[in-house]
């Protein structure tokens, strides 16, 4: 559950909308909901095209998030190299890749019973 009682779905919007907003590319959403001992109830996966381009993607949610939301992450890893940025906000996770970076982790196959669902942009 996030602090201030913003629902997943409304987390989930506000996020999508800002990955769209800089043209992250390949967002996808994991529904982990229905797998045991998880860590989260969503996952939200992005391509960025380059380092900056991840930065980016992540500076908007976090703004985006708190703006909209009144929400600050719980945790942000990876800044540093921008190859794979994780914002966590508790119930959703938000992981932003590089292209290489994301096809060697390869979230999607890891939690292969995860519903998955693919966002179209407006790229």
């Amino acid at each position: 559950m996030t602090k201030k009682n913003v629902s997943a779905d409304e987390l989930i919007a506000v996020i999508i909308k800002a990955i769209d907003e800089v043209k992250g590319i390949d967002i996808q959403i994991l529904d982990l909901r229905d797998i045991e001992n998880t860590v989260c109830d969503y996952f939200i996966i992005a391509t960025g095209t380059s380092n900056t381009h991840v930065n980016a993607i992540s500076g908007i949610i976090q703004k985006q998030v708190g703006k909209l939301c009144k929400e600050k992450p719980w945790h942000v890893e990876g800044e540093g190299s921008a190859e794979w940025i994780l914002i966590d906000y508790i119930n959703v996770v938000v992981h932003i890749f590089q292209k290489n970076a994301r096809e060697y982790y390869d979230i999607e196959s890891l939690w292969g019973d995860a519903k998955i669902t693919l966002i179209p942009t407006s790229n």
